[in-house]
């Protein structure tokens, strides 16, 4: 039986991804008590947030996303200086696309609306300059020279090393049992009670399970995802001169391909589909819940015609975990009925990057402070599919 532990909270966060490690750095670095909970014991695999490397970019359709990633820059750089990490690799970032694709004139008119450095290239340019890449449908590109890699674990650590130096405390290895709202909100782990001011729920896949006794079901989507790396035929030519890219290929997939230079694996090359296969969390280890491989098959007629220096057969193949929302933006939110419960969740395969606002933010909502951003693309109002018995 759970024993009850003593000491009121301002914050109790659920789940130590990155963006709730960056939900509890906030609020320790605000002076205030926070408990950040992780049901497995760390580091871990099972979630959205491990493995040693994601894309960072400026490049979104979406002029929202731009104008968070300016604040997140400087998080990020100041994440470095306090924890003595390097945990950004500025290798900039290709985006690549038929001139007449919709979602690349966004991207460029938000580049340049927010005063970032880029530059066009056309199908020529790109030729000449990124002689590793094959194009063959007219394709042209935008080159965000800010783009690059974050170090993903070792940001994690970073972190959460940072929260323990600033009065935070970090317990994994206990996963909760029962939430009750109310002021104070009370939640049992397998180990304890605690009690605190307000909750925030940032555990990913497992988000649905913990809203349920809430009396709220948000339309999220866990896929498992097939991280395939892929091997240089020459030694070196996918290296420290080769980008980030992403390309949106729409003959090819509905879905865009992403690729980072050869670091984690010497001589592989991490490319990757911006989709995967239904997922239960609970079972993605499991051998019945063998991967559907036509993603990796798509892949493959990738890298063979678009990437003719890899080996068109992923050498290591690994899975991660995404929570989708239908309009792939993120919910950052309020509960409807129990306004010191906070939600963050649907980051949709692209929310590491902007962790460090996300969690901003979501100590802005949990404390009442003035919001720094408008939150209308993220509110849970925006489902209107939601029937009552949703919410």
């Amino acid at each position: 039986m759970a024993t009850t532990h003593g000491e009121l909270y301002d914050a109790i966060v659920i789940g130590a991804g990155i963006q709730g490690c960056f939900t509890a750095y906030h609020f320790a670095k605000n002076k205030r008590k926070v408990l950040l909970l992780e049901q497995f014991f760390l580091p871990h695999s099972r979630g959205s947030s491990h493995g040693q490397s994601r894309v960072i970019r400026r490049a979104y359709p979406e002029d929202f996303y731009t104008k968070m990633m300016e604040e997140c820059y400087q998080i990020w750089a100041q994440l470095e200086n306090e924890s003595g990490t390097k945990l950004y690799r500025q290798a900039g970032l290709l985006m690549l696309g038929r001139k007449e694709e919709a979602d690349l004139r966004a991207i460029q008119d938000n580049l340049s609306k927010h005063g970032v450095e880029h530059k066009f290239f056309n199908t020529e340019e790109l030729k000449r300059y990124f002689s590793n890449i094959q194009l063959s449908r007219g394709e042209v590109g935008i080159w965000e020279s800010s783009g690059g890699v974050l170090f993903a674990d070792k940001a994690l650590r970073a972190l959460q090393d940072l929260i323990r130096q600033l009065g935070g405390v970090i317990h994994d290895g206990e996963k909760v049992a029962e939430i009750k709202p109310g002021f104070p909100v009370t939640v049992t782990t397998t180990i304890r009670t605690y009690q605190a001011k307000s909750l925030i729920i940032t555990a990913g896949p497992w988000t649905n399970q913990l809203l349920l006794p809430l009396g709220i079901q948000l339309p999220l989507q866990t896929l498992r995802i097939n991280v395939c790396y892929w091997k240089e035929k020459v030694a070196g030519s996918f290296g420290e001169n080769f980008p980030c890219f992403m390309g949106l290929f729409p003959h090819l997939a509905p879905h865009h391909i992403y690729g980072l230079p050869a670091r984690e694996y010497p001589g592989l090359v991490k490319v990757c589909y911006h989709h995967g296969n239904k997922a239960d969390p609970d079972e993605r280890d499991c051998p019945s819940a063998s991967p559907d491989l036509a993603d990796v098959q798509l892949l493959r007629s990738f890298v063979r015609d678009y990437l003719p220096g890899l080996q068109p057969e992923p050498s290591i193949m690994e899975r991660c975990m995404y929570t989708t929302s239908p309009d792939e933006n993120f919910i950052l939110d309020r509960h409807p009925k129990h306004n010191n419960i906070i939600i963050g969740a649907g980051f949709s395969g692209h929310g590491f990057k902007l962790s460090p606002v996300v969690g901003k933010i979501l100590y802005e909502l949990s404390t009442e402070s003035t919001l720094s951003y408008d939150l209308t693309p993220f509110q849970i109002s925006r489902f209107q599919s939601l029937d009552k018995a949703s919410l």
